[in-house]
């Protein structure tokens, strides 16, 4: 049967219809299009759930998770699994368990691969299967894809699916046909999906430049290496219909499957490491022993009354907070770090802290300066506090590793920052795309300076004598626009750590650095 529902007026019947294969920019030099534009246009298509499944990786998940709370579209969080075989699998989490089993298969793929890398067996697949929904991506109705058929059918019991996706090729109808009798007779439903790479079709000429990009090669030289057809955006559950009219059933599949995906992000807690040197006291008896011990050494003559009176007041809005994990934690570092004669200091709205003074953290003498302590915590924000320590450039390796060390590479890691493509960058890129002159590259990159909104003007391509009626400069200009801000890949925050109680990688993937002996958060 269709997907539909009676619930209108005049018993008008709605189709109804969830997108379940959406690749976002955040797989990077593939997807055009960013979570906001996805959802917005899922909204604008009247669609209830959208299936976020970059490639390998989770690494925009969050953002999508925002947008779906922005346009009220559902989130289907899920990923595309491309193994070393040659195989692709859809997988959609069912419950919080199956999620943190799909982070750890990730995290296995990206540990085996080395940077920016995931290299995944099917073996993989199958010791972290259970509560995964998965859909087998397949090509050609031949033995291979009965192979991989039965394969996600033994697997994933109940749970496995074949995706049934136009290619604008000669015989797709045909091919669609062989691939839906070969999942009747190995007794595998299927499911319609449109493989979406862009909100919109206006966004196909992105995609092609974004696509020669990764192949580092130009428009003229892409060839069969583009996507052959303009299809690949977000369509109504209407035109799904009228694409598929022969497979109502894989149609009314794709809400049977959001239906059964409810993972949520909101799941996800964070717990904050036990930080205590004696178990039989708590984090917060811990704190204050070691803060009136800091106190009589920096006050040897007696600690003076109005700072008293701050430690008691700090002491108590942090055992309210319960943010003394956080502070032992920090202390323990610097503590470390002086152990080992490497410079470090405090710094920011720490300094506003009596408690971080008289553990050493930082330097300003709640005695001699007048000191706002909810500058730096506030009962009325509720945001946790925010300690920076600098390190001395030489030695702050010493002090990282220590940390990886002491919490465990499967309890720390260094948050990823997200290198997003710039005026320059997008016109370099672009431009060599599109086949123009590094000349003529260089040229335009000259008239930018810093972060522009605006790209290179008109003002300033006549300025320099160029013809703003050459289409293929026009489209380069236009083009480098909508990059800018687009991701191109991941790397690694200087300092910033993810520390937690349980295993970090039940909350996302985790992945090895550039640098030695580092790893980082896929977020």
């Amino acid at each position: 049967m269709v997907g539909t529902s009676s619930a209108n007026p005049g018993g008008v019947s709605a189709l109804r219809y969830a997108e379940l294969q959406v690749t976002s920019h955040f797989s990077f030099l593939r997807g055009a299009s960013s979570a906001e534009e996805l959802f917005a246009q899922a909204h604008a298509c009247g669609m209830e759930a959208l299936g976020m499944v970059d490639r390998n990786s989770l690494a925009g998940i969050v953002r999508a998770h925002e947008a779906a709370k922005t346009t009220g579209i559902r989130l289907v969080v899920g990923c595309r699994l491309d193994l070393a075989d040659g195989m692709s699998i859809l997988v959609y989490p069912t419950d919080r368990a199956a999620y943190s089993r799909l982070c750890r298969l990730l995290s296995v793929g990206k540990k085996r691969g080395g940077k920016a890398k995931c290299v995944l067996h099917w073996n993989d697949v199958e010791a972290y299967a259970e509560g995964l929904v998965a859909v087998l991506v397949p090509d050609q109705a031949d033995d291979l894809t009965a192979l991989h058929l039965r394969r996600l059918r033994d697997a994933f019991p109940g749970c496995a699916h074949l995706a049934l996706t136009l290619r604008r090729r000669p015989n797709d109808q045909m091919r669609l046909y062989d691939l839906s009798q070969m999942a009747q007779a190995l007794g595998v439903p299927t499911v319609v999906t449109n493989d979406v790479l862009f909100h919109e079709p206006g966004q196909r000429m992105l995609q092609d430049v974004v696509t020669c990009i990764r192949h580092n090669v130009t428009i003229d030289q892409l060839g069969h290496r583009r996507e052959r057809h303009a299809d690949r955006y977000l369509k109504p559950a209407e035109k799904m219909q009228r694409l598929f009219s022969r497979y109502p059933e894989a149609l009314a599949r794709t809400i049977e499957i959001a239906d059964r995906c409810r993972f949520s992000l909101d799941e996800l807690k964070y717990q904050y490491p036990e930080e205590r040197d004696d178990p039989t006291i708590s984090p917060q008896e811990m704190l204050a022993r070691l803060t009136w011990e800091g106190a009589e050494q920096r006050y040897p003559e007696g600690v003076p009354d109005s700072v008293r009176a701050t430690l008691e007041h700090e002491l108590r809005l942090i055992a309210k907070l319960e943010y003394a994990p956080y502070f032992l934690t920090v202390n323990s570092i610097v503590r470390f770090a002086r152990s080992q004669d490497i410079l470090c200091q405090g710094r920011g709205s720490a300094a506003n802290s009596a408690v971080c003074y008289v553990l050493g953290i930082t330097s300003i003498d709640p005695g001699r300066n007048d000191l706002l302590f909810e500058r730096f915590v506030s009962e009325e924000r509720r945001e946790p506090p925010d300690i920076d320590v600098d390190f001395e450039h030489e030695r702050r390796e010493i002090v990282m590793q220590w940390i990886f060390e002491t919490y465990g590479r499967s309890h720390a890691a260094l948050c990823s920052t997200v290198i997003r493509y710039r005026t320059k960058g997008a016109l370099r890129d672009v431009g060599k795309a599109l086949g123009l002159t590094e000349d003529l590259i260089k040229a335009l990159s000259s008239q930018v300076w810093g972060w522009s909104e605006e790209g290179v003007t008109d003002e300033q391509v006549k300025d320099m004598n160029l013809n703003l009626g050459d289409r293929r400069l026009r489209l380069a200009l236009d083009l480098a626009r909508q990059l800018m801000g687009a991701p191109r890949h991941l790397s690694q925050h200087p300092g910033g750590f993810v520390l937690t109680h349980d295993r970090l990688d039940d909350l996302v993937p985790i992945e090895p650095a550039a640098m030695a002996d580092r790893q980082v958060i896929e977020w």
